[in-house]
């Protein structure tokens, strides 16, 4: 192998997902306010595609300064219906409002990877899901939210699809590793391509 690598995360899922698929890697937290620098770009008019992009360039950059000669991978999700990008529900009653907002409509979960070594980018991907949310009444969404409580407020589209979430869908296009956050396969090709892993 001819580098070492670098997660700029410390999401446990995506550290999973890395983890389980026999990959050696060391995880760091980007220490970035991703909120500061995602308004200036939604403001701009950037896409949710850039938007995640960006952001996941911001992460390996910062963490590579840290390790210099490793391939850090940056990555970040961002989740958008139309031109509306969502940020993660700040109460029960914004994560309602997510919800019924994205009732009967179709939604993207748009998942991107950057990886960066000493300070270059070595390569940009975007993998995204379209996500169909069926028909929900209001009344409905309330049950819902009574049963999975805090967890709503944990993720973007206040709901967790592999659990009770799932429920709330109708139809979904797209690979489990992009809706997760971390889209493996093009992620592992890349890496094999950079001699990185045993190819």
């Amino acid at each position: 192998m001819t580098s070492s690598l670098v997660l700029a995360s410390a999401s446990p899922f995506r550290r999973a997902l890395l983890e389980n698929a026999g990959l050696t890697f060391d995880a760091r937290a980007a220490e970035i306010d991703e909120r500061a620098l995602e308004w200036p770009l939604e403001r701009a008019g950037a896409s949710p595609v850039d938007v995640a992009l960006a952001l996941a360039e911001a992460k390996a950059r910062d963490v590579a300064r840290q390790f210099p000669g490793a391939i850090v991978i940056g990555s970040d999700q961002t989740m958008s219906l139309g031109p509306r990008v969502y940020h993660k529900p700040r109460d029960m009653a914004e994560a309602a409002d997510h919800l019924l907002s994205l009732a009967g409509k179709t939604h993207s979960l748009n998942s991107a990877i950057t990886l960066v070594r000493a300070g270059d980018v070595l390569w940009r991907h975007v993998s995204t899901a379209h996500m169909t949310v069926r028909p929900l009444s209001a009344d409905f969404v309330e049950r819902h939210l009574e049963r999975v409580g805090v967890k709503a407020l944990a993720s973007v589209g206040a709901y967790q699809l592999e659990g009770e979430g799932i429920q709330l869908f109708e139809k979904i296009e797209g690979d489990y590793f992009t809706i997760l956050g971390l889209p493996m396969l093009p992620l592992l090709s890349k890496l094999r391509e950079l001699g990185s892993i045993d190819g």
